[in-house]
């Protein structure tokens, strides 16, 4: 790994309570690093926080980020920000688009905004999501970014996200806020619920359960998945390295897999006895629903940033979530 900065006194992790950030807190911690954590609960859970409540270095708040005057206390104590804050999960943006939206770009101009008062450094959260329909993969940061039309609310969460990257790269360019712009590739791991229609959790729990394992489309979309770990260690990294500031950074594994191939590696792995059943997308989520037929990062400008990129091998990503379920 390339030589870092010391590592900051304090951070602050807007969507703390979710799934990568409630990993994140921990990995912050274990660092030595003191954390504040603000969720709405909205999708996080305080359960996820639970293993840290008593760690002298971490505090939290259960608050909706547009109470400004405690968004900016907490901006205030932090040397970074981590802005994880968002709608997740196709199911969720899908039902709820205007809640999508909102959340999104809201969240995002409220943080840069109090940030950009106190110059401090902050980590935005993007998606591979913004790629939308762009069939040239591996997708590099620079590629064009294709959206679908607007009346298919599919499309309102890479529009989001769009909106929030151009919106930091602005405060850095014009302000010169440190900012760095992280799109992540499908992060799963242990905790991570299926709740909001994510794709591994719920093979595994209907695997378990004996349930058939729901397959949307035909199977062939393929799908590039990091293990959690190792993408909060990338996040770490990137935070520390002054040659990502105004960057947009690829996060993710380029070891490809279809999704019925993940759903018969979760059949295999679980050892069950339970059915691949197809199901047609406008049955699972929307009439003319779209989705990309392979989502591939780049990930050379990570790896000449920070020294490494996410390796973990498909089969221990998922056997980490079939041992996570077993043990509830």
């Amino acid at each position: 790994m390339n030589q870092l900065k010391s590592q900051p006194v304090k951070v602050l992790i807007t969507g703390g309570a979710g799934f990568i950030g409630s990993h994140l807190t921990g990995h912050l911690l274990a660092q030595g690093q003191r954390v504040e954590v603000i969720d709405d609960l909205s999708t996080g859970s305080i359960a996820n926080l639970e293993p840290y409540r008593d760690h002298a270095g971490f505090s939290y708040q259960v608050a909706d980020m547009r109470d400004l005057p405690l968004l900016a206390e907490m901006v205030d104590r932090a040397d970074v920000i981590y802005h994880l804050a968002a709608a997740v999960g196709v199911r969720l943006i899908v039902e709820s688009p205007v809640k999508t939206i909102e959340t999104n770009v809201g969240c995002t101009e409220a943080v840069l905004k109090l940030a950009n008062k106190k110059g401090k450094k902050v980590i935005v959260a993007s998606t591979s999501e913004v790629y939308g329909k762009n069939d040239q993969v591996p997708f590099a940061e620079d590629h064009d970014l294709v959206m679908g039309p607007t009346v298919k609310a599919r499309w309102s969460y890479a529009c989001s996200k769009a909106i929030d990257e151009f919106l930091a790269l602005a405060y850095h360019k014009a302000r010169r806020l440190p900012v760095v712009v992280v799109r992540l590739f499908n992060t799963v791991g242990p905790g991570q619920t299926g709740r909001y229609g994510m794709v591994l959790p719920n093979f595994v729990r209907q695997a378990l359960g004996g349930k058939p394992i729901t397959v949307y489309g035909d199977g062939t979309q393929s799908r590039c998945f990091s293990g959690v770990g190792e993408v909060v260690g990338c996040l770490s990294a990137l935070a520390q390295c002054p040659e990502a500031v105004g960057e947009v950074v690829n996060v993710g594994s380029t070891q490809e897999i279809s999704i019925m191939g993940l759903a018969e590696l979760v059949k295999e792995l679980t050892g069950s006895d339970s059915a691949i059943k197809l199901i047609p997308y406008e049955d699972a989520y929307e009439e003319g629903f779209e989705d990309m037929p392979r989502r591939i990062p780049e990930v050379s400008k990570l790896d000449r940033l920070v020294g490494f990129t996410p390796q973990m091998g498909i089969s221990e990503i998922v056997q980490s979530v079939i041992d996570h379920y077993r043990k509830l």
